[in-house]
């Protein structure tokens, strides 16, 4: 008699556990970049140009940003490997759906967000621009054109200051190098 209460007890519990074990695999794959499982982003020289490419699950490449001037105390070289680095912790970490442009200590900066409500952070920070650059100037400037083609820069004030990019639809319309 026991053996039977216990039995749909045990099934009961059983339904429980493996309802918690799907709710908790859903939680952590949905922050997941939905445009590829394993997209890398590092930088490289592409006809003498420091580069930040990504890398698709197939291999084959695509030039994300050409830094061609120095800032501050960066090289176009050093720029390219540490944007590089931060575009891929923003992958990593599931933020890279949009690229917003915004201020963080009095400073024009680029970054790399989920939607176009979240604001620009100290974490999200992709780059930082040089005083009085316009952001939507700037990216129209290093972004690869041919996948600025499918994915216009869209404004959100009147007076270009913030901007972004549903960086998804820039990437899908780049072409491999």
């Amino acid at each position: 008699m026991m053996y039977k209460l216990l039995n749909p007890m045990l099934r009961k519990a059983a339904r429980l556990c493996n309802m918690a074990l799907l709710t908790v695999f859903a939680a952590t794959t949905t922050n997941q970049p939905s445009y590829a499982n394993n997209m890398k982003f590092f930088c490289e020289e592409s006809k003498g140009i420091p580069t930040t490419f990504a890398r698709r699950e197939d291999g084959r490449k695509m030039p994300i940003i050409r830094w061609v001037s120095s800032y501050s105390f960066l090289t176009p070289l050093k720029r390219c490997q540490e944007v590089s680095r931060r575009f891929q912790k923003s992958y990593d970490n599931g933020n890279l759906k949009t690229i917003i442009t915004g201020t963080i200590n009095e400073q024009s900066v680029i970054c790399a967000v989920v939607s176009t409500n979240d604001a620009c952070t100290n974490a999200t920070v992709l780059f930082t621009l040089k005083r009085g650059d316009n952001g939507k100037t700037v990216l129209e400037r290093l972004l690869d054109r041919r996948g600025l083609a499918g994915s216009v820069i869209h404004n959100q004030s009147s007076d270009d200051s913030q901007v972004y990019i549903d960086f998804e639809t820039y990437l899908s319309n780049l072409k491999p190098e």
